[in-house]
């Protein structure tokens, strides 16, 4: 199963995490705590989240490489729409 993790240098992580997990719970999967949150993603895609103090680190795993690609622009999309005053948020993704 293809992953990939990016850790996105931010002071607004837990902010961040909770309003993403907030708007896809309306329909998707979605457990969270200020610090650590996951979203079942359309297609099998699964997203993982830990906030720390000073960045998100943000893992996806998705069962194919064409949806591991596409959800990783549908995370960074919806985290840039919440983090405006600071975005584009610099996502370095590598492949675990």
């Amino acid at each position: 199963m293809p992953a990939t993790s990016a850790l996105v240098p931010t002071a607004h992580a837990s902010r961040y995490l909770q309003q993403l997990c907030k708007h896809w719970a309306h329909k998707l999967e979605v457990s969270f705590t200020p610090e650590h949150g996951t979203v079942k993603l359309p297609d099998g895609a699964m997203a993982t989240m830990d906030a720390g103090p000073e960045a998100l680190d943000v893992c996806i795993q998705a069962s194919d490489a064409e949806t591991l690609e596409r959800m990783k622009d549908v995370v960074a999309r919806h985290l840039d729409r919440f983090a405006f005053r600071e975005a584009p948020l610099p996502f370095d993704w590598k492949d675990v």
